[in-house]
């Protein structure tokens, strides 16, 4: 057996490995916990055959993450775990575990995101079928364990594990599958894993835009609505502060003019009352039994009595001009509403009465004889005629709208109060020709008097103007008890449309110079906005406040729209970018490939030239893209073009692949894989009896390239090889006794040599 170069043999010793150690138990024929050092850049593994040493490379697709049961010679996942012999129990489990070196080295780490000087990797299956993974102790997804592999260069098994019969899978691969492994073999998986990410995340941002834009046209209707009811709203409160602004107005002017006239009349009422008191004493010391004195007295009587009856006449009258003027305000708003409403072309006619007209046009409209046809237009024209007679709106109809009965209502109260203030003007002038008349009886008789008779009539006529004085300013009295209980209620009518803000005004100090019915013309204008602002219907803070939320939530979702339409915008960027990285990184890798594949090829078949060519589409697949659906259009211009292989032989023509012998498909096999590993070294590389087919001058060529890819990857090869295992620091022996359990043993080739010395 040849052994290791000294100048290998320093490697060895230099090289920090990756690879620390794998941990087997209950893996297949691994009944026992087995453990192998990889502390060498190279560890050859042997044994005879069936002893289990292919099993340690299966370990490892097991521990990485495999799926297919076919690429670990299994059926299920049962297969995996000791089955049990006479001598040995059968596990419930298999497990394996990878331990790599993640110590800081030059101020990285092999897997940057843990910040732990070892990474274990470990997966375990059971029996029932499941099976779980962890990393350092806590259990994990088989995703987060890829992203991990191949954020540091450890992607799919196919790669960095070639097993027994797969060497030559890189040649009988499809150019896409050949692709793949060309991509993963450059280390482009973390940026496909990146790209995939960011497909998903724009394709559940386009389903977000959708969701949102579903969102926005189910709440815009309802916006539109509140919006409308808003503005409603709105209009609704400039006649509530108009009628506010109207109100502060109107009660301040009317407030002290009620307070001014309280004063005045109970000023006025209380010296009428003295000076009726002070007559009345002075009269009380006359004594006057004679017939003149007392037909006088009974003169005068009557002139007060008719005076009284003057004065209430007009304080009866005065409050009837009250009561008119309230209803003429009330009839100006509803004539307003019924000129709006009359506007309208429509009357309401009852269902049966249009069936029976219908019924008698079909009836008439039967008949074909000429006379007939004349009666019977006759009797149509008739028949149209009394049925617009009987719906023409008329006095008394039910058919008349109810706002024509509203302003219909108030004239006819108008015109019976104004009729009732014709006859309080009438019976004005009755008691006024009264009072005349009283007043002529008492001076003919004054001139006939004497001296005391005129004194006795003076007092009494002096106290019946002051019984007169008392009478109307008692009546004042009573009608500005009755303003003020009107002002109480205006005032609290106000308050429940416009709230206190109709109050907040300066008492007056004093009144405007204006006539009484300018103030009068303000109440009018008050009733009118006070109609107008309850037809409005209030404040509606409800509305406003769900208007308010649902216009929160659509700008919500406005700005949500903004932000999804950037993140996709970021994303298909980002997709972008990946894809410029990936053409450019693979372009680069695929002519450093070649570099690499045409020395490895020269060096295994003494000379000749081999190189990766990305295919080209042929036109025929062009053209009949006008002829496909559009999604396999899509899908078909996002796969790439797939990689040829290429090779001439020194001293033999070949057309194609299939032309090459075994032997030369195994060269040509190993070469690429050599030199796509040495273009882009995974940590390490397990190799499973890939040289078994050589012969012994291509062992040594196959022994040197080993050498020279154990400097950048750390190697396990599995062999039969002599010339392979003289190139390995560690040498295990795996072999299998009567109990069907594998075991193992070790030879370090410097702790040997040490001893030999």
């Amino acid at each position: 057996m040849r052994r290791p170069s000294l100048e290998g043999r320093r490697f060895c010793v230099i090289l920090k490995t990756m690879l620390k150690r794998l941990e087997i138990a209950g893996f297949k024929s691994f009944a026992r916990k087995t453990v192998l050092d990889f502390s060498q850049a190279t560890t050859a593994i042997v044994g005879p055959n069936g002893s289990g040493k292919s099993n340690v490379a299966e370990s490892f697709r097991f521990a990485l993450g495999e799926q297919s049961m076919k690429s670990m010679r299994g059926k299920r996942s049962e297969d995996l775990i000791w089955s049990g012999s006479h001598a040995t129990a059968r596990s419930n489990r298999a497990s394996v575990a990878i331990v790599f070196d993640n110590a800081e080295k030059n101020g990285t780490r092999l897997f940057a995101k843990l910040d732990f000087d070892e990474v274990i990797i470990e997966r375990a299956v059971f029996r029932d079928g499941s099976s779980e993974y962890s990393l350092n102790g806590s259990k994990v997804r088989l995703r987060d364990i890829q992203e991990l592999l191949a954020a540091a260069n450890v992607g799919d098994t196919g790669h960095h594990i070639i097993s027994q019969g797969e060497a030559d899978r890189i040649l009988s691969a499809s150019p896409r599958d050949r692709r793949a492994m060309l991509e993963d073999a450059l280390g482009l998986k973390a940026f496909e894993f990146k790209k995939q990410e960011s497909l998903r995340k724009l394709e559940k941002t386009r389903e977000n835009v959708v969701q949102v834009e579903a969102l926005r046209r189910e709440i815009a209707p309802h916006l539109k609505f509140l919006s409308s009811q808003v503005k409603k709203l709105e209009r609704a409160e400039e006649l509530i502060r108009a009628l506010a602004e109207s109100a502060r107005e109107y009660f301040a002017i009317e407030e002290l003019y009620l307070s001014e006239e309280e004063k005045k009349n109970k000023k006025e009422l209380h010296e009428a009352k003295e000076r009726l008191r002070v007559a009345e004493k002075e009269l009380d010391s006359f004594e006057d039994d004679s017939k003149e004195e007392h037909e006088g007295l009974k003169r005068i009587e009557a002139v007060r009595q008719a005076e009284r009856a003057h004065d209430e006449a007009q304080a009866k009258r005065a409050e009837l001009s009250r009561d008119i003027g309230r209803i003429e305000g009330a009839l100006s708003e509803a004539r307003r509403r019924h000129q709006s409403v009359a506007r309208e072309p429509y009357v309401k006619i009852p269902r049966e009465d249009l069936k029976a007209l219908k019924e008698e046009v079909e009836r008439q409209g039967a008949v074909t004889e000429a006379s007939a046809v004349i009666a019977a237009l006759r009797s149509l024209t008739a028949a149209v005629v009394a049925f617009f007679e009987r719906f023409n709106p008329s006095e008394g109809s039910d058919f008349i709208a109810e706002e024509e009965q509203a302003v219909r209502r108030l004239e006819k109260e108008r015109d019976e109060l104004s009729a009732r203030e014709r006859a309080r003007e009438e019976e004005v002038e009755q008691t006024r020709s009264a009072l005349l008349k009283a007043r002529e009886h008492r001076l003919s008789y004054e001139e006939t008097g004497r001296e005391s008779k005129a004194r006795i009539l003076m007092l009494a006529e002096t106290r019946a103007k002051e019984e007169s004085a008392v009478t109307r300013e008692e009546a004042r009295a009573r009608e500005l008890v009755y303003v003020r209980e009107e002002l109480v209620r205006e005032r609290a009518e106000v308050l429940a449309l416009a709230g206190s803000s109709a109050f907040s005004f300066e008492p007056r100090s004093t009144l405007p110079s204006e006539e009484r019915k300018v103030q009068e013309e303000r109440k009018k204008n008050l009733e009118r906005l006070k109609i107008r602002v309850e037809e409005a219907g209030g404040t509606g803070e409800e509305v406003r406040k769900e208007y308010e939320d649902a216009k929160a939530r659509e700008e919500f979702l406005t700005r949500e729209l903004e932000d999804l339409a950037n993140s996709a915008k970021g994303l298909e960027e980002l997709i972008e970018s990946l894809d410029e990285e990936l053409s450019k990184t693979f372009a680069e890798g695929l002519k450093n490939v070649n570099q690499s594949f045409t020395e490895f090829f020269a060096l295994m078949f003494g000379g000749g030239s081999a190189k990766l060519m990305v295919e080209e589409e042929s036109d025929d697949e062009e053209e009949s893209d006008e002829f496909r659906d559009e999604d396999v259009q899509e899908e078909k211009r996002a796969e790439k073009p797939g990689i040829e292989i290429s090779v001439a032989l020194p001293k033999k023509k070949v057309q194609s692949l299939m032309q090459l012998s075994g032997g030369e498909r195994a060269l040509t096999s190993i070469a690429l894989i050599f030199a796509m590993s040495q273009v882009n070294p995974p940590p390490f590389l397990i190799l499973d009896e890939t040289d078994a087919a050589l012969d012994e001058a291509n062992s040594r060529r196959y022994g040197d390239m080993i050498e020279a890819l154990s400097k950048k990857s750390q190697l396990i090869v599995i062999t039969h090889n002599r010339e392979t295992m003289s190139r390995a620091g560690i040498l295990y022996g795996v072999t299998m006794g009567n109990d069907g359990v594998s075991k193992l043993l070790s030879v370090k080739f410097e702790e040997a040599l040490s001893v030999a010395k």
